[in-house]
């Protein structure tokens, strides 16, 4: 068990996996402060394990991921104008160590993800959820604004029109929906979802961890404007591709047709 700081945030490790539980049940889930702030150290450990090749978030329980921010905090955390700076910097500080992972990391989605929800399961790669998972953004009906990076990252994913829909209206959508409009990438029932997400993780922490890197640096780059790409360090992702032992390995077990052995070197 990884000291998070707080019992509302465990980081557990399996094998090649590392989960990141949001574990706040009685609030099916809501994200106090604590647990903002115990985000960044959970994901520090992960990625400073070499044997974790996936990452996955999930909540506790089986009525949500995340149902949103902890509002019953907000008259004490965000009553003013300086506490309020002291909560958005903290809950930016765990949106970029989510955002800034350089492995691969998925939302293992059951019931409600609203809101800060939504905001944490659009920082992963890959979004599986159940069919009984319901999807929203509900500041229009809060009077919250918004933030540009959580706008464009939504956008990103389902395009302008749907996205304006989820923001214009503040409604909820079903998970069929979801995944009709790419808000996640797969879909499966609640009986399967703990053996889907597990099979998926396993199938991407078999690959050349390498590869999946690079892969992730070039798909975060070419969503940039062209000007601001880090077109260098994409290069320089895929030259240590071709530099590594696992490149080796890969080529010799294909000519001895067996599964290669990736070590990420």
């Amino acid at each position: 068990m990884i000291d998070s700081g707080t019992e509302r945030l465990l980081g557990l490790k399996d094998g090649a996996i590392g989960w990141m539980i949001f574990n706040h049940p009685e609030r099916r889930n809501a994200i106090s402060l604590d647990m903002w702030a115990g985000i960044p150290r959970v994901l520090a450990v992960f990625e400073a394990d070499p044997e974790i090749r996936v990452i996955v978030f999930k909540g506790a329980g089986d009525k949500a991921f995340i149902s949103g921010a902890d509002i019953s905090q907000f008259g004490e955390h965000r009553d003013d104008r300086a506490a309020n700076a002291v909560y958005s910097a903290q809950s930016a500080e765990a949106t970029r160590a989510m955002v800034g992972l350089s492995k691969p990391s998925i939302a293992m989605i059951r019931g409600f993800c609203i809101g800060g929800g939504m905001a944490v399961a659009l920082t992963c790669d890959l979004r599986v959820c159940s069919d009984d998972s319901r999807f929203g953004i509900p500041a229009a009906r809060l009077g919250l604004g918004y933030a540009f990076d959580g706008v464009k990252t939504l956008t990103d994913l389902v395009g302008p029109s749907f996205a304006k829909d989820i923001l214009f209206t503040a409604r909820h959508l079903d998970a069929a929906e979801a995944l009709r409009i790419g808000l996640v990438s797969r879909m499966t029932t609640v009986e399967d979802l703990d053996m889907a997400v597990r099979a998926y993780a396993d199938q991407i922490g078999q690959n050349a961890p390498l590869t999946v890197r690079a892969a992730k640096i070039a798909v975060r780059e070419a969503m940039k404007d062209p000007d601001k790409r880090k077109v260098a360090e994409v290069s320089a992702a895929v030259d240590a591709c071709f530099q590594s032992a696992d490149y080796a390995e890969g080529r010799k077990a294909f000519m001895e047709k067996r599964r290669p052995v990736f070590r990420g070197q």
